[in-house]
């Protein structure tokens, strides 16, 4: 099994698909989800304590099934318990036209990132969402597939559906996550994918986002051509986002003043986030996916 492309080519193959299969998210807030995963939660209460029945979805684990009812009315049901619960994942993924930047794009980048942590909390069965924005309107069916995703085997459709998404419009990114903490109120896990690259900011959203008591995981994605340009004279610069237009004169010292101030950006992001015990990664869209996946990431509390 591999995860495809939208060309057909895989996001991530196989090798490493199975690397990421032996990872386990790590969660420091309570999960409270109603159905069963494969966590540990911190209620009380033993985890082979028995608490309830639900039907069977496709992608469950056939260990859990309850054979006894199963024998009387001919119908799967699984066995719930106490203190194991789902953990909810939700990905913000930037799918805004400014993502399309680079000779490897960015968001490519940041659906192979989307795909790989997607597979890992699926492979535990915890319950996986992608919100990706802006939303254009031929998407948003699309959309509707890749949220409440449970399960192992939802794996393949996952990878399909997250294949078919396309970068379009202007991204309000405050707004993105702030209507993402609306909707999903249980504490869980948080990955925004995106270059933060937003006039508004990108403060507001992720207060909201913190207010809920998410474990968030910023990713700050950039192009080798936005954190070192070497393109310099006279430039017509057009905006990715709003098709603006604007003639300038870039010089070598006017190079040197733009990285200064790019990485000061970034900075300001990554002290933003840390102050609020947000996990923050910066990684360019060339970055090897194993370097950010398996050692950045791992390194940064993702997963063990």
């Amino acid at each position: 099994m591999s995860a495809l492309g939208d060309g057909g080519e895989p996001l991530l193959d196989e090798d490493f698909l199975a690397r990421c299969s032996r990872l386990a998210l790590i969660s420091r807030s309570v999960v409270r989800g109603k159905l069963r995963g494969e966590r540990r939660s911190r209620r009380r209460g033993m985890s082979t304590e028995f608490a309830d029945h639900r039907d069977y979805v496709p992608g469950d684990d056939l260990r859990h099934l309850d054979w006894n009812i199963y024998g009387r009315l001919d119908r799967l049901f699984l066995k719930l318990y106490e203190e194991e619960r789902e953990l909810p994942v939700t990905i913000f993924l930037d799918a805004s036209e400014s993502m399309s930047f680079g000779q490897v794009s960015k968001f490519d980048f940041a659906r192979q990132v989307t795909a790989a942590v997607g597979y890992v909390a699926l492979c535990g069965f915890d319950r996986v969402t992608v919100e990706p924005f802006p939303l254009g309107d031929d998407q948003v069916s699309l959309a509707g597939e890749l949220r409440q995703v449970r399960g192992r085997k939802s794996s393949i459709r996952f990878f399909e559906n997250l294949a078919k998404l396309k970068v379009a419009g202007t991204a309000d990114l405050n707004q993105a996550l702030r209507r993402g903490a609306m909707k999903h109120r249980a504490p869980g896990v948080s990955v925004i994918l995106s270059d933060f690259l937003d006039p508004a900011g990108y403060e507001e959203g992720i207060k909201a986002l913190a207010h809920r008591g998410s474990e968030i995981h910023a990713v700050q994605i950039l192009s080798p051509e936005e954190l070192e340009p070497s393109t310099y004279g006279d430039l017509k610069v057009i905006d990715s986002e709003t098709g603006a237009e604007q003639e300038v004169t870039f010089g070598k010292y006017r190079l040197k003043t733009y990285r200064a101030t790019v990485q000061n950006y970034c900075l300001r992001l990554q002290e933003f986030c840390r102050s609020r015990g947000i996990c923050y990664q910066l990684s360019r869209s060339d970055t090897l996916i194993d370097d950010l996946l398996l050692k950045a990431m791992r390194t940064g509390g993702m997963w063990r």
